[in-house]
């Protein structure tokens, strides 16, 4: 270990249990390998992933409306882990090329819209087991055309790999994997929540789906939903079967917990505007969520 890296994973060490080890932990990683954008997830397989932690100079929207509501179900990586339960460093060339070089693969289409929309051209990926129901993964991106990770950034990597799982598994160890908390700033709750309805699933839903799960989040029936919007009961039971599909859900309960993870990375989100120095080393002109666990 470089004399640079001892004082970082000290700080990652000194961190764990508190809000500030997933930006020690992004800053450890980018002293380890040279990249351009870092997201970490909590993934239960079959469940929607749980955002913890981003570092992305572009694009942010793409990761919270579309990747959290419904694009993770295509994430070859994800794909690729529910099936094979492998622990380790995977590279886009070991996971992504095969699927896009593949005549007619269902995957091709999240290579083609939405992982070419992230600007990313080349990926690792670091998936970390905590137990039987909870990983954690850490996806490295690099932004730009002829970019890409060399086989020594994968070995880098590789040869941390135990030290970075020890990290990961210490800290969310007894973590149910819910949803990342705010870790600074007062936040204007009621401001907050009008934001969120105003924006929720406006990437995959219509104008009237919108109005439509806004106010099924706020506890309104489809009767009540039919006299607000002057539209009949069977109608805002249509347009409620079309925002489950759109939305890859099937119940109240699961648009509920899409919902809470929409307005909680909004609030991320607008943590950001206006924010100086991060203070992450290396890694601090890329600004962390105020999300972060």
């Amino acid at each position: 270990m470089s004399d640079r890296q001892l004082p970082l994973l000290t700080q990652a060490v000194e961190s764990l249990r508190s809000t500030r080890f997933t930006a020690s932990l992004v800053a450890l990683l980018c002293d380890l390998v040279d990249f351009d954008g870092a997201v970490i997830i909590g993934h239960r397989p079959g469940q929607a992933p749980i955002y913890l932690h981003d570092a992305l100079p572009q694009q942010r929207e793409l990761l919270f409306q579309r990747y959290l509501m419904q694009a993770w179900q295509a994430d070859p990586f994800l794909v690729a882990l529910d099936s094979h339960r492998q622990e380790g460093v995977f590279r886009f060339a070991d996971v992504l090329r095969p699927v896009a070089l593949a005549p007619g693969h269902a995957d091709r289409e999240y290579l083609a819209t939405f992982y070419r929309q992230t600007g990313w051209r080349d990926e690792l990926c670091l998936a970390v087991r905590i137990d039987d129901a909870r990983w954690i993964v850490i996806y490295l991106g690099l932004i730009g055309e002829r970019r890409s990770f060399s086989a020594d950034d994968a070995r880098h990597l590789e040869e941390r790999f135990d030290l970075l799982a020890a990290l990961c598994r210490q800290h969310w160890a007894i973590d149910p994997l819910t949803l990342a908390q705010a870790s600074g700033g007062a936040i204007d709750t009621g401001a907050l929540l009008s934001r969120a309805l105003e924006c929720f699933g406006e990437a995959l839903l219509t104008p009237r789906e919108q109005q439509v799960a806004a106010l099924m989040v706020q506890g309104l029936t489809p009767e009540q939903i039919a006299e607000r919007l002057a539209i009949t009961p069977g109608t805002a039971k249509n347009h409620r079967k079309r925002l489950y599909a759109r939305l890859g859900i099937g119940s109240r309960n699961e648009l509920f917990r899409l919902f809470l993870n929409h307005t909680i990375t909004l609030a991320a989100q607008e943590g950001d505007v206006g924010k100086g120095d991060t203070g992450n080393g290396p890694f601090k002109d890329i600004a962390p969520s105020v999300a972060d666990r």
